[in-house]
């Protein structure tokens, strides 16, 4: 017996990965090393290298009270690059979005696997979903590849002399947050293709629905009495055990 469940394996993988690349959005939004600087002058960044996220600054160093000093980046600091201000905005906001299209996926997949809702509702959830999973993917690429330009063209950050950052760095790197959000970004979006993919299977249009099953209604049998045949060799005769009964 076919099931409505059967037409969506994809999607389910779809959704496993949707919610995987969402955490890893999560993890290169937390991540310092979005930038890395490298520069000559050790003698407050001991380490020769430094690192700028989307929400704060660190290097290592020896000359002050912590090892690990760390300046906080606000979407308001006037000396932040477009691209920063964008990370900051659009990588929230994937977060956001991507947790809602978890929530519609999932609300997808149960109405797939249980049953529920009609051919239209059903397409419209697989649908929206995977709008949001690829609403989630671009708003976490654009600020991703804007930073990667920047690193590779060298573009520096006008850091105020309270942070205790070089002018401009010796050279830059692209930090480990990049590789995990473009990661992430390929994921969910491969994710709401599978879930745009889905089609409602055309011979379920003819068919009975019924707790998940495709039953084709033209081959469904009848249910109730089958009507006595009046004809045929014993037609009105009657039992002879129940006329010995009535007649000793």
């Amino acid at each position: 017996m076919a099931y409505l469940a059967h037409t969506a394996h994809l999607q389910f993988l779809g959704l496993a990965m949707g919610a995987v690349g969402w955490l890893m959005i999560l993890c290169s939004a937390g991540i310092n090393e979005w930038r890395l600087w490298y520069v000559s002058d050790r003698s407050v960044i001991t380490s020769g290298v430094a690192w700028v996220g989307v929400w704060r600054a660190c290097f290592y160093t020896h000359t002050m009270n912590t090892a690990e000093y760390c300046r906080a980046l606000a979407v308001t600091d006037s000396f932040l690059p477009v691209e920063m201000v964008l990370a900051q905005i659009l990588i929230m906001m994937a977060v956001a979005v991507g947790l809602l299209g978890n929530v519609v996926g999932g609300c997808a997949m149960r109405k797939v696997y249980f049953g529920l809702g009609k051919r239209r509702s059903i397409n419209l959830t697989f649908w929206s979903a995977g709008t949001l999973y690829l609403l989630t993917a671009t708003s976490a690429l654009v600020p991703l590849c804007l930073t990667t330009a920047a690193v590779l063209n060298n573009h520096t950050i006008a850091f105020p002399p309270e942070y205790d950052f070089p002018p401009a760095p010796s050279s830059q790197g692209i930090g480990s947050a990049i590789g995990v959000g473009i990661g992430a970004s390929i994921m969910i979006a491969c994710g709401g293709l599978l879930f745009l993919c889905y089609r409602y299977p055309k011979k379920a249009e003819t068919s009975i629905e019924t707790n998940g099953h495709l039953v084709d209604s033209k081959s469904q049998p009848s249910v109730g009495l089958s009507p006595i045949s009046e004809s045929g060799p014993n037609k009105g005769e009657v039992n002879p055990a129940f006329e010995l009964e009535e007649n000793p």
